[in-house]
């Protein structure tokens, strides 16, 4: 490394050192900061020996043991529920393998290079998701908007684990109890699937629409005890067996992170793999049915005269993002325990492909099951096709239980529920978990307090879920909490990226660690193709956003404020924050107090020293 030599006056901003006596022995901490145009300035500082040893600590950060730990971890979070119970039925009902064309396009030209932006950015820096911003301090709040958006997430995300671990222990029994009616729970309307099949069927409502089959009570009677409350106004108490299996949740939760990425890198050994290999015992044991192929054919059929239809391609867009899960703060988190010189370009085209093929291959398992139930009652397959909780809690159950050895289906299927959610819940803590210890650092060196502290808060903020009408709460959150407010956010982070710190710059620190820079297809997509398209999701959510509707329930008008108000109290961040640290940087002039607010912390001595890079000066200042 050549270093050019430059006058004294211009090593440092700060004074050259002199000789101290009678004082402690102090240490010299030297980092070269490399200018636009060739020449390296030095900056140098005092640090006390006796703090040295810590700062030695702090500066080493844990990392993953292996690094099929890291790869399990992020294909466990991408590959969720959603995976499962969402996108079957986009593909179905949007024009089938027509549907492909525009998920694969958004792919390409945004959900990889989202996915490899964000793991670059946290194995570059080494930090959580707020940290990140020191290099451009004016966007730290996004980060704080994730780590909110995260924590609301696991509020209810929870919940969905515990109805599975629920299930999970309802199907230890010679005869499913969704089965037949009969039990306590069951309503006087109860009625056998049998008689569905006839006359009731005919006059054109779906079969997934009824709620009085056995498997439909058991799901909104016995479980979420739905027909106890009036509305989102009546929420009742916390049912307590669902209480008792969130309480095996979280605990699982605290255990498989309390120790950082050591813990929680053996655990997805079993919660990323384990969907896999259900899957595909469920696919075999579902294509033997009768009915399957007709299913599968419903599944792939083509139309692309769906592909005329705006909504379909603003559902695949919508699909492609929440899919890979970019934007929660969780590749970052993950990225950032990798070595620096990882190869996660590699990472991401691999972690995103498999992600997307297991959505596709999902539908197979689904639509061949969903295949047997449309012939055993009758109907076509829109009649049983649907998605989100009614597939995976009502349909699909209730077709396991029609099998021979439907014990055994039905408890492969809710372990397979089970290990999807939590590794996506693990991830979605963990963003959390890391994303502030990094910022304060007393919550890193008490992490096992802090992991137990952040698993109880979710806790018992999730117990409201778990009420009579707690569905409704998780309603309002799913739909606000982590929809246009993430949508937004992502926005930001890569107009952050793209824009102020600079293609040109995050392009070099790539290559400073794997070696070679992203190609222009890769900087062509972070600067204008995925700004673009998303702003094009942001604003296509907030044209389709509705009142809140649950079935046939309308929720009241003061829930739709309470629920954009949530929305808001995480978008908000990044303003408040940006004005909070413009007001707050010591600085005497405006050009140099927006200099500190957009310049890498790293280059602080630069402004100081009036030595403003031209891209902040030029280009955003136009001073």
């Amino acid at each position: 490394m050549n270093i050019q030599v430059l006058p004294d006056n211009k090593l440092s901003s700060v004074d050259p050192l002199k000789s101290y006596n009678n004082v402690e022995k102090k240490e010299v901490e030297l980092i070269l900061v490399k200018d636009r145009n060739g020449v390296q300035y030095t900056n140098s500082s005092i640090i006390a020996a006796s703090s040295s040893t810590e700062s030695a600590e702090e500066a080493e950060r844990e990392t993953w043991g292996k690094k099929i730990d890291f790869l399990l971890s992020v294909i466990g979070f991408a590959v969720d529920l959603a995976n499962v119970w969402r996108f079957p039925y986009l593909c179905y009902k949007n024009g089938g393998g027509a549907f492909l064309i525009p998920y694969i396009l958004f792919l390409l030209i945004a959900g990889m290079p989202l996915f490899y932006m964000e793991l670059a950015l946290g194995q570059y820096n080494r930090e959580g998701a707020a940290t990140v911003w020191k290099i451009c301090p004016v966007f730290k709040g996004v980060g704080y908007t994730v780590i909110l958006i995260a924590l609301y997430v696991g509020f209810y995300y929870n919940v969905i684990i515990a109805w599975s671990l629920f299930y999970l222990y309802s199907s230890f029994t010679l005869e499913l109890p969704w089965q037949h009616c009969g039990n306590v729970w069951n309503s006087p309307n109860c009625t056998d699937p049998k008689v569905l099949s006839g006359s009731l069927l005919k006059n054109g409502s779906s079969y997934s629409k009824y709620k009085i089959t056995p498997a439909a009570e058991f799901y909104e009677r016995a479980v979420l005890h739905l027909h106890e409350s009036k509305g989102i106004q009546d929420l009742g108490v916390p049912q307590l067996r669902l209480v008792a299996c969130l309480v095996v949740v979280v605990f699982i939760l605290y255990f498989s992170l309390w120790k950082g990425v050591k813990s929680s890198g053996k655990v997805v050994y079993i919660t990323a793999t384990m969907p896999y290999v259900v899957l595909f015992v469920l696919l075999i044991r579902g294509i033997t049915l009768p009915g399957a192929m007709d299913g599968i054919r419903a599944y792939l059929h083509i139309d692309f005269k769906q592909l005329k239809n705006p909504k379909v391609w603003t559902e695949a867009a919508t699909q492609i993002f929440y899919s890979l899960g970019a934007g929660f703060g969780v590749l970052i988190a993950f990225s950032s325990y990798n070595k620096f010189d990882n190869n996660c370009y590699r990472d991401a085209l691999l972690t995103s492909s498999i992600n997307c093929v297991t959505s596709f291959f999902s539908g197979f398992a689904i639509f061949s099951v969903l295949g047997y139930m449309a012939q055993k009652h009758g109907v076509n397959i829109k009649d049983v096709a649907t998605e989100g909780a009614g597939l995976v809690f009502i349909i699909y159950p209730e077709a396991i239980s029609t099998l021979p050895g439907s014990t055994f289906w039905a408890i492969v299927f809710f372990i397979m529920l089970l290990t999807l959610g939590i590794d996506s819940s693990m991830g979605g803590m963990e963003a959390v978990i890391t994303g502030l210890s990094d910022d304060f650092k007393f919550l890193k060196r008490n992490r096992k307090l802090f992991t137990f502290a952040t698993a109880f808060g979710t806790f018992l903020f999730a117990l409201i879920c778990i009420t009579n009408g707690g569905i409704y709460v998780l309603t309002l959150l799913d739909t606000h909490a982590a929809g246009t407010a993430i949508l937004f956010g992502v926005l930001v982070e890569a107009v952050g990226v793209s824009w102020f710190y600079g293609v040109d710059r995050f392009s070099d620190d790539i290559e400073h660690m794997m070696g070679f820079k992203p190609g222009l297809y890769w900087r062509l997509c972070w600067k204008f193709v995925s700004p673009v398209f998303l702003l094009f999701v942001v604003i296509a959510s907030i044209v389709n956003s509705s009142d809140l509707k649950y079935d046939e329930y309308t929720f009241p008008k003061w829930s739709n404020y309470v629920g954009w108000g949530i929305a808001l109290s995480s978008i908000l961040l990044v303003p408040f924050y940006a004005i909070y640290k413009c007001c707050t940087v010591k600085a005497d002039t405006l050009k140099q107090r927006i200099a500190y607010c957009i310049t890498p912390e790293h280059e602080y001595h630069l402004v100081a020293e009036g030595k403003i890079r031209q891209f902040e000066l030029n280009h955003w200042l136009s001073i």
